[in-house]
Formats: C-alpha cells, structure tokens, sequence
C-alpha cells in the first residue's frame, strides 16, 4: 500500500469510509466486520468515521463503535491505524441531518466519540459541518481546545470553503491537518478547496469520491470516459476514478465508502494504476 501523510503521520493513499456500514441500508455487522478487516488485510490505515453515522436517536455513535470493534476484533497490530471522526452533524432519528457547532457541544461529542473509540486521545477529529446559528471561529476554536488539551492528535475541518480553511488554519496556529469535502467526478465545486490545500500542505479527503460512477456504465452517459478507460485497463470505472483523484495532488487522500470486502478491495487497487497524461486530460474534460 502506497502511503501519503497527514500532518506528520502517514497513512494508506487510500481509506475506508465508514458511513455506508451505518446509516439506511447498512449490512449486518457480520459483513461490517469483514469489511474492516479486509481493508486492514489490503493495507488500509485510514478509516473516517462520524458520530451521526447511525440510523435511530438511541445509536448515536453507531459507525464509532463498529469500527473499533472491527480493529480490536483484527488481531493484528492496529497502533498505526488512524480513525478520523467528526463532531457538529447530528441526525435526530427521522431521517433528517442537523447541526450544531456550539462549542460546548463540540467538546462534550469529542469526549464521547473518544469512549467510544477508545484509548487516550482520537487520532483526527473533524469539525463536520459549518453551523450558520454559530460564528465558525468559535466552532473552530473548540477543536483547538480539544488540540490543546490533548483530547484529539490532530485537528481537521470539513464542508469548509476556502475562507474558512485560511480561517481555521489561523485559529489553529498553523495545526489544521486536513480538509474533508465532497469531490468527484459527478461534484468538482470543491476544486478551490483542493487547491488551496494542496498550496498549504493539507491533507485533502474527498468524501463520496465516487459519484457518478455508478452510472459510468451506460457508454452514453457523461461518465462514460471512465468506462472505456477502465476497459482498456482491465479494471473498474471505480479503480479509475480513485487513480484520478490521487493524481490530483500529493495531498489527497480518497475516502471512498464501503460495506463489503469486495468493494475495498477494488478500491484499493487504484494506487497500482498510473493513468496517462492523455488520460487524466480526457477524465478532467467529463
């Protein structure tokens, strides 16, 4: 597995994201529990995870939890592996998805994700979602109290625009690690955030780095580029949109959600698929 780093910590180039193990639809634990640890057995040490990733009010956490039980359950050394979580996104039980970035909010879910996932401090911990109701300085403000006190190791924000990037970059006294947003084929808005990010030196995660895949398929649809590209290579359109994300920049780093071993396999395999020039000029053209 090729690694790339996050501030001073090096990680897989490619992680697991949790989300898909958790919320509507999700397997059975059995299969969960087979997933991480087959992206443990590929060389996977980035998992990120939420403490909004569950379904009902009474299983906040759920995504928390089922990961580290998926490490400890392993049996193989996992104090290399870095869980990022995040903090300020809740999902009230009826489907819906809100915020809160209170700041005391911020601190009191930082100390239960830390309960749930174990051991002394949580590797990355993610300001999630933007509060419109709560200044994002004070928001952002939590997270480096959290950095001071030693609650998390290192400290990253998400659904962030690039003033709020430079902003948390300053409130964290040039600490912020990472910048988790969606990017994909099918959602390129986040292209200034990438590269801002790859100026400073952060670590960049794109969430749902897959869409519009799924359909790439169907030769008539806008995604077919990476159909025939991975055609030509032997692989899935799947393998070639991850190969294209991490030719981006250094700094970026794919989360691509899974619930099966099958599916982090796959995707694990892009970092053995070097795309041409030619290549990366026609998929950034769709």
């Amino acid at each position: 597995m090729q690694t790339r780093r996050i501030a001073d910590l090096g990680v897989s180039a490619i992680g697991l994201g949790g989300m898909p193990m958790s919320i509507e639809g999700r397997p059975d634990e059995a299969r969960s529990i087979a997933t991480i640890h087959a992206a443990l057995d590929a060389g996977v040490t980035l998992f990120d995870t939420a403490d909004s990733y569950h379904l009902h009010a009474d299983d906040v956490g759920h995504n928390e939890s089922l990961i580290a039980r998926g490490l400890a359950s392993w049996g193989g050394d996992t104090s290399h592996v870095l869980v990022a979580t995040k903090g300020g996104h809740l999902r009230p039980g009826d489907g819906t998805w809100t915020v809160d970035g209170r700041p005391e909010h911020l601190k009191a879910a930082a100390e239960a994700s830390l309960q749930r996932l174990g051991g002394d401090a949580i590797g990355l911990y993610q300001f999630h979602r933007p509060d419109p109701a709560v200044p994002y300085a004070d928001s952002v403000g939590a997270i480096r109290d959290l950095l001071d006190a030693g609650t998390i190791r290192l400290a990253g924000i998400s659904n962030a625009n690039p003033e709020q990037i430079l902003l948390a970059q300053e409130i964290l006294g040039g600490r912020l690690a990472s910048v988790q947003n969606q990017f994909s084929p099918a959602f390129r808005s986040s292209a200034p955030e990438l590269e801002l990010c790859d100026r400073l030196g952060i670590a960049f995660l794109p969430w749902s780095p897959l869409g519009g895949i799924a359909s790439a398929a169907g030769l008539g649809t806008r995604f077919a580029p990476f159909q025939v590209i991975a055609d030509e290579h032997g692989v899935s359109p799947q393998v070639v949109c991850l190969a294209w994300h991490l030719a981006k920049s250094p700094h970026v780093i794919p989360i691509p959600g899974a619930s099966r071993p099958a599916s982090i396999h796959d995707s694990v395999s892009a970092v053995d698929l070097t795309l041409t020039d030619d290549e990366l000029a026609t998929l950034d053209r769709v």
